[in-house]
Order: C-alpha cells, then sequence, then structure tokens
C-alpha cells in the first residue's frame, strides 16, 4: 500500500512537504474566487426578510434561493469541459465576470421577478467558480494534501457564513437590501487579479464535443423537477394538470438525458464513474447533505428575525457558531486526511452530528436563549465541517486522472441539485404551514397573511400579535428541520457503505512553465 507511493523514508514527508510559492498562490486565489462565490449565499440570506417584504411575499422566498442554486447546478457539468476547451483561466474569467453582471442587475431589481431572473443570471456564473477552482486544485495539489487544502477552502465558505450575514445586515439596515448585490463586484474585481496574476496560461487545449442535448435534458428535467416540487400542494394542486405535467416532463427528459449520456461520444456525465463506489456514494450524500443544508438553513434568519425579533445584523451574529463548527471541523477533517491518508470516519461523524443538530432545531420556541441556540448550531457547523471537503477529496483521489474535472463537477451537481430540491421544497411546505397558522392570527389581512412580514414591519405590530406571529413561524419551520434529521440519517445509512481507497501521498505537480488548463 504504502510502497506505491514512495519509498519509505519519504512516505511521510509527502503529506507535510512545502507546497511550491505559485501553487500557495493559486490555493489563495482560488479561495478568494470561493469566498466570492458563497458570500453571495449568506450576504442574502439575512436580507431575505427584508427583499420579500419590500418586492412581494414570504412565499416568493425560496425562488430567491432557488434560482441562484438550480443555474449553477445546470451550468456546473459544462464548466469542465469548456475549462479543457478554452483554457480555465479564460473560462473563470468568464464565469467571474457573468457573475458580476447578475449582481449588478440584481441590484438594480424593482420586483420579485425580476430579482429571481437576475439570480439565475449569477447561477450561470456561480457555477462555474465552483467547478473551476475544485478542478484547478486537482491538477496542482497532490492528492494526500488536498485534504489540507479543501480544509482551507471551506474556511472560506467559513469567513463567508460570518462577514456574510453581517455585512448583509448591515446594508439593509443603513442603506437598502440593493447593495447587498452591489458588495460583490469590488471583491469579485480583486479575486480576479489576484487569480491572473498567479495562474498564467499555457495555451495547453484538449479539443471536445460538447455534450449539448444531454445538457439540454438534463435542464429540462432538472427545471421541471424543481417547480414540481416548489409549487406542488402550494400554489398548484398536486392532482392538478400543470403538476402531474410537470412531474411527466421531470421523468421523460431525465430519462432522455440517460439514453443519450450511454451514447454521447463525450457525456456530461459519464456513465462509467457510476460503477466507482466512492463516486457513488459520495454523490448520494452530497446530494442529501445539500438538501438538509440548504434547506434548513436558509430559514434560520426567518426564525431569527420574525420569530425572535432580531435585527439582520443581529441574526447575522447570532450565526457565528455555525460558522465556528464549520471551521474547525473542516481544519481538522484536513490535517486527518493529510496525516493518515484516510477519511472513511469523517463523513459517519459529519452525518451523526448533522442529524442531531438539526434534530435539535426542532426544539426551537421563540424564547429560545441565545447559549442554546448557538450550541444546536456547532452540531449543524461540525456536521457540514466534516461532509463537504471529505467527500470532494474523495472522489477526486478515486477518479481516473482523466475524468477529475467531470468527477468534481459531477459531484458539486448532485449537491446543488439536493440543495434546489431541498430549498423549493421545503419553501412549499413552510409557506403552506405559515399560511395555515397565520390564519388564526388577529390583523393578518393586514400583513397579507404574514406573507409581507419584514423586521421593520414586526416592529409596528402589537406586542400580543407578534407572539401570535413568532408561535406560527415557528410552527411552520419545524417540519423542516424534522425532514432535514431524517435526510441526514439516511446519508449516515449510505456513508457506511463508503470505500475507502487511501489517498495516495505524491502525485504530479507540475512546474509553474507546465500548468495545467491554461
Amino acid at each position: 500500500m504504502s510502497s506505491a507511493s514512495a519509498p519509505a523514508p519519504a512516505a511521510e514527508p509527502t503529506a507535510i512537504e512545502p507546497l511550491p510559492r505559485w501553487v500557495k498562490l493559486v490555493v489563495v486565489s482560488i479561495g478568494l474566487l470561493l469566498l466570492l462565490a458563497s458570500l453571495d449565499q449568506t450576504i442574502v440570506s439575512t436580507a431575505l426578510p427584508t427583499i420579500v417584504a419590500d418586492l412581494g411575499g414570504l412565499e416568493h422566498l425560496s425562488w430567491v434561493v432557488t434560482a441562484y442554486i438550480l443555474a449553477s447546478t445546470v451550468a456546473a457539468p459544462l464548466y469542465g469541459k469548456l475549462g479543457d476547451l478554452y483554457g480555465r483561466r479564460n473560462i473563470i474569467f468568464f464565469s467571474v465576470g457573468l457573475f458580476l453582471l447578475g449582481s449588478a442587475l440584481c441590484g438594480m431589481s424593482q420586483t420579485m421577478t425580476q430579482l429571481i431572473l437576475f439570480r439565475a443570471i449569477q447561477g450561470l456564473g456561480g457555477g462555474g467558480l465552483f467547478v473551476l477552482a475544485l478542478s484547478v486544485v486537482a491538477d496542482v495539489i497532490p492528492p494526500r494534501q488536498r485534504g489540507r487544502v479543501q480544509g482551507v477552502f471551506a474556511s472560506a465558505f467559513a469567513v463567508s457564513s460570518v462577514i456574510g450575514p453581517l455585512v448583509g445586515g448591515w446594508f439593509v439596515e443603513i442603506a437598502s437590501w440593493h447593495w447587498i448585490f452591489y458588495f460583490n463586484i469590488p471583491l469579485g474585481g480583486l479575486a480576479v487579479a489576484m487569480f491572473a496574476a498567479s495562474f498564467k496560461p499555457t495555451g495547453v487545449r484538449t479539443q471536445h464535443r460538447i455534450d449539448w442535448a444531454g445538457a439540454a435534458a438534463l435542464s429540462v428535467s432538472l427545471a421541471s423537477l424543481t417547480l414540481f416540487t416548489s409549487l406542488g400542494g402550494n400554489t398548484l394542486p398536486w392532482t392538478s394538470a400543470p403538476s402531474i405535467g410537470l412531474a411527466a416532463l421531470a421523468l421523460v427528459a431525465g430519462a432522455l438525458f440517460f439514453w443519450i449520456e450511454a451514447r454521447a461520444a463525450e457525456p456530461i456525465i459519464p456513465l462509467s464513474l457510476f460503477g466507482m463506489n466512492v463516486f457513488r456514494v459520495t454523490s448520494a450524500i452530497g446530494f442529501i447533505s445539500g438538501a438538509a443544508m440548504f434547506g434548513a438553513i436558509t430559514f434560520l434568519p426567518v426564525y431569527l428575525q420574525i420569530a425572535r425579533g432580531a435585527s439582520p445584523t443581529e441574526s447575522g451574529l447570532m450565526l457565528i457558531p455555525l460558522t465556528a463548527g464549520i471551521l474547525t471541523a473542516s481544519n481538522i477533517c484536513g490535517r486527518y486526511m493529510g496525516r493518515t491518508g484516510r477519511y472513511y470516519r469523517l463523513p459517519l461523524i459529519g452525518l451523526t452530528s448533522l442529524a442531531f443538530g438539526m434534530f435539535l432545531l426542532t426544539r426551537l420556541t421563540p424564547d429560545t436563549g441565545t447559549l442554546t441556540f448557538s450550541i444546536y448550531l456547532v452540531f449543524v457547523g461540525i456536521g457540514m465541517g466534516c461532509i463537504f471537503p471529505v467527500v470532494t477529496t474523495a472522489v477526486q483521489s478515486a477518479a481516473p486522472p482523466e475524468q477529475v474535472g467531470t468527477a468534481t463537477a459531477s459531484g458539486i451537481m448532485f449537491r446543488q441539485i439536493g440543495g434546489s430540491l431541498g430549498v423549493a421544497a421545503f419553501g412549499a411546505l413552510f409557506a403552506s404551514r405559515m399560511a395555515a397558522s397565520m390564519a388564526g392570527v388577529p390583523g393578518a389581512g393586514e400583513v397579507g397573511g404574514g406573507f409581507e412580514l419584514g423586521p421593520a414591519t414586526l416592529d409596528g405590530l402589537p406586542e400580543q400579535v407578534r407572539e401570535l406571529i413568532g408561535e406560527a413561524v415557528t410552527n411552520a419551520v419545524h417540519p423542516v428541520f424534522y425532514i432535514a434529521c431524517g435526510l441526514a440519517l439516511a446519508g449516515l445509512f449510505l456513508a457506511t457503505r463508503l470505500q475507502e481507497i487511501p489517498l495516495r501521498g505524491r502525485g504530479p505537480q507540475p512546474q509553474p512553465s507546465q500548468r495545467t488548463g491554461g
């Protein structure tokens, strides 16, 4: 096992061997790019109640998140091959440019429809940031050292979890929610400048046939399934013709996608990947964890601001324990993988912690203390920190070198699909439960049955009405956390089937003049 890596004296140092300076610069610039993409998710979270109160209603809240996730999911598989065809450096520039264009348009939005549309444009750019950044890492970092690098990237997500809600809440309170999108523009400029300086072009290109038919079938299937999940039982009855039509379209397009992939010269997702245990299991874990995480975390600011009466800035501060859990767990996991080359136990620990944390969140009431709430979030954060960096590193190590980019993109795609469906389904469930709970609240009609509530509106209501609304929000959010807990337990069962392939300590690390993916 160890003999396949290097001679005995050199086996251990490979795990901690210093990276060349240019590689470190690439890692830092990529971390900043990932911070840009993840910051957009978190900076919006604390402003959502204010946004929906200004532009429309709470029933549209999930689509502000879903539009971004769905668009990035559909775009992600294409970016890997576009990077090979035109150079990863060039495609990252395109991806960031599209993301920043979407950000500017979101900031100018005047209606909920415009905001959702422009969030989709953002997602089309954001999907490339995740895939291309992680593919570059696979090109320049030996497998056994990727765990520590993934810990750095998880730290970028953790930093965004702190900065995002705070900055978002601050902009909402002193200016307007429009500025949370404009904030992306200078940060994006800095990220692009750093990446351009550290990752130089080489002119190396790989000719590909882009599987446009497969991409179209996948897009139709995912969009139909997300619409069915979001609208069914809420805006549309489950048995209505539009609902049945969406479900049928999702199934037909999904079947067509697999038929196309089996015959495509270069499929978006090579079906041979599903023959690998690591790919199958990590993709399923990513899907389930994405649904649990994105679906549940979206509603925490709503609980804090509407049920607890916290300001946007205060709700951002109260999410810091979640960040602490992610940051601590991801760094410990990265060091563990770098030292041992193993990862099997880590998803088991992460999914157990995630399930327990979600179960604790079902105990929330409007009177839950800050310390108790913080402890609940720490368990959720530890779970997230033990899952996502680990499954990405595992699948990159197990995939054949020529399929690393595709396997990475596909793994991210399944996580994003889970998140998209989770947010849509939980949003529909929350909206219907909220509508039922608000039916008995005096004066609910004056605030759109609860759907036009924001922190400012809430402050103007009598205390008794605020208490009833707080109870309604809490009751509406509990089923979300119960389902997220069940999903985490399902993921835990799947994780016991994960095959462990020891991470290699040494890999091809190109010199600056030989960098891949110029």
